[in-house]
């Protein structure tokens, strides 16, 4: 039997007392006698801050991980401005609160010559990455002397140290203390109108306005809230440097003033997007700046309706994309028939119809839509789609096509105990396969689908088959 888990991914290997999926974690190795020794230090700032004066470089990561993850703003900012490799990443390390103060100590540790402290050490720091990357090291150790030096290093902006070029940095590194060497800052931005955001982006402005021009601004993930006046902070960005794009309730004129310049864009989403035709302007500016993305490789629109449209919207796409979202776009059966014809010849990994109330008179279109994506296909979400009995038994022949898929879901569909059973049999030999999140069986609710009519009774018995 294939596991039954939440969408998230993660195996969950039984139910708490409370009902909720427990995930089985591993325990907690043991700090290291250094580790110990760290933390001791951090805890006793004058002690740390002399110590940073004298340690080799080695202990510099140790020291700046207990500096971040215990929040310690003095000692963070010393272990900035005298960071003996060329570049530093939060990478995996977790947040503290509030963030806005951390973050604040390490652009305040962001130097630029000429350089007048007391320090004996002189700062190698050339890129500051302030997003969290699970999958990024401290500092990019295994490239320290070969240029660029750094595995994020920005690849599009005329400002970015590989545009300006070897010959310059190194010409920077020979007088440090008195040439402007070129520097990054890589950042996030979730634009949401609260006060750290602004104090955050404030501080950001006043740090590349004092570097007079050798500071570049390099944001990779932009997310803009519907409350946020973003004009002002998208003058700052080099907006070729945007890889993810995401707009939360905005309309499509708004959004197409964002888009321009974003040509390496791997992924935009944009969720309740207004506009009023489909042959208007806006509508057409749109599909004019999806054309130019030819690195998109993920789009989600929620609550964006195409119906009877979404071929305008296929036909312009990156031949790369993978990654295909449709949540409450309010699609019909000539669109899943557009969908089958135009991306029969893509590579699609990830297709999420969820919530799309589809005339099912004939399952066909989807039938024909699994059956040209059969050979790709990992993942399908087809929650809320209002699928019966028989709608699910006739697209099961299309599932089994489905060779690559590992993960299934179609929670929140009237489906009976019976059907469940049905397809769990036959989705058997899809060996791939390793989620599937399935809908509440009908005969547990007293009205589906509403929650209070929800008999725990029968649903406890079939939580226990």
């Amino acid at each position: 039997m294939k596991d039954i888990c939440h969408p998230d991914h993660r195996e969950f290997k039984e139910l708490d007392s409370s009902g909720q999926w427990c995930i089985d974690m591993d325990p907690k190795e043991p700090d290291t006698l250094l580790d110990l020794a760290i933390q001791t230090v951090v805890k006793n700032e004058s002690v740390a801050l002399r110590a940073i004066e004298e340690i080799p470089q080695e202990l510099f990561i140790p020291l700046f991980n207990a500096a971040f993850s215990g929040g310690h703003k003095n000692i963070l900012k010393a272990v900035v401005s005298t960071w003996p490799f060329p570049c530093l990443h939060i990478g995996a390390l977790d947040m503290p609160e509030p963030y806005c103060d951390v973050l604040e100590a390490m652009l305040d540790g962001l130097q630029f010559p000429p350089i007048h402290n007391s320090s004996s050490r002189v700062p190698k720091l050339r890129i500051l990455d302030l997003r969290q990357n699970a999958d990024c090291m401290t500092t990019c150790s295994g490239i320290w002397n070969k240029f660029p030096f750094c595995y994020e290093v920005c690849a599009y902006s005329e400002k970015s140290i590989v545009k300006i070029g070897d010959a310059n940095y190194r010409l920077a590194n020979s007088d440090p203390q008195t040439s402007r060497p070129p520097m990054e800052l890589l950042v996030d931005l979730y634009l949401d109108g609260t006060w750290m955001t602004s104090e955050f982006l404030s501080l950001i402005c006043d740090k590349v306005e004092q570097s007079l021009g050798s500071l570049h601004l390099c944001c990779r993930d932009l997310q803009i809230d519907k409350s946020f006046d973003y004009k002002k902070t998208l003058k700052l960005l080099d907006r070729a440097c945007i890889d993810h794009l995401g707009v939360d309730e905005a309309s499509l004129c708004e959004v197409c003033m964002i888009m321009p310049g974003m040509v390496h864009l791997s992924s935009l989403n944009l969720y309740k997007i207004k506009f009023r035709s489909y042959n208007r302007k806006p509508f057409k500016t749109f599909l004019s700046h999806l054309s130019r993305m030819n690195d998109l490789q993920e789009l989600s629109l929620a609550y964006f309706s195409l119906k009877n449209h979404v071929h305008k919207v296929l036909r312009v796409l990156s031949p790369e994309l993978d990654s295909l979202n449709l949540n409450f776009c309010d699609l019909t059966n000539k669109d899943l028939i557009s969908m089958s014809q135009i991306l029969q010849e893509r590579n699609l990994k990830m297709l999420n119809l969820s919530h799309n109330h589809i005339p099912w008179e004939n399952t066909q279109p989807l039938r024909l839509l699994l059956e040209n994506l059969s050979s790709n296909l990992q993942h399908l979400e087809l929650n809320s789609c209002l699928i019966t009995d028989g709608i699910l038994s006739s697209i099961i022949p299309s599932l089994r096509f489905c060779t690559s898929l590992r993960v299934l879901s179609f929670a929140c569909n009237p489906i009976t105990m019976p059907e469940l059973r049905r397809l769990l049999q036959n989705i058997t030999p899809l060996m791939k396969l390793k989620y599937v999140i399935y809908p509440i069986p009908l005969h547990c609710y007293d009205q589906w689908h509403f929650r209070d009519s929800l008999d725990e009774e029968k649903l406890a018995e079939v939580k226990s088959e």
